[in-house]
């Protein structure tokens, strides 16, 4: 696809939204999608943009969201795979 991808794994929904506003706050990026972990209360924020800008994004996530809970996992993926975007899309 070309678009760089922004993956955050939080623990709980507040968290959760706290980040992906902050995300879309931070830098001109796209598709802020969420997705939970059955049974564990975990949730992950996903969004695309160019690499500068989901990298600011990023850390804008993880500043806000360890302000209320652990941050498990941050990945920023530059140019993901055709291979993985059915992951990517939850499919």
């Amino acid at each position: 696809m070309g678009e760089a991808v922004g993956l955050i794994e939080v623990k709980g929904l507040v968290a959760a939204m706290e980040a992906a506003d902050a995300a879309a706050k931070a830098a001109e990026v796209k598709d802020v999608a969420w997705e939970t972990s059955k049974g564990s209360g975990l949730v992950v924020i996903k969004f695309r943009g160019e690499v500068g800008a989901v990298r600011a994004a990023l850390e804008a996530a993880e500043a806000a969201a360890r302000q209320l809970t652990s941050v498990y996992a941050s990945k920023l993926i530059p140019r993901p795979d055709a291979a993985v975007e059915p992951m990517l899309k939850g499919e």
